[in-house]
């Protein structure tokens, strides 16, 4: 049983760590080209963990806007077709 569950870790992970590369940018793969890392993850435990950990490049999240008064101003939240103005001038 105990042997079982590692063969299923082991392939959750490697499927795992292919899509996530597979729909990775370019710009956001760390320290190998794209293919490298494909060959890589194909290495039971070791290669997933290491894409997972050290080649997934994380998204920055936005810059903080400042309001008029110098303090931080939420993005602005979406809105409905029937607030936005030109939306109703075509109607």
């Amino acid at each position: 049983m105990g042997k079982a569950l590692l063969v299923v870790v082991a392939v959750v992970l490697v499927v795992y760590a292919i899509f996530d590369l597979l729909a990775t940018p370019k710009g956001q793969v760390r320290v190998l080209p794209k293919i490298v890392w494909f060959v890589l993850v194909l290495v039971p435990f070791v290669g997933p963990l290491l894409w997972i950990f050290v080649g997934h490049g994380r998204q920055a999240p936005p810059p903080r806007q400042r309001g008029a008064g110098g303090g931080w101003t939420p993005p602005p939240s979406p809105r409905g077709p029937d607030d936005d103005p030109d939306y109703l001038r075509g109607l």
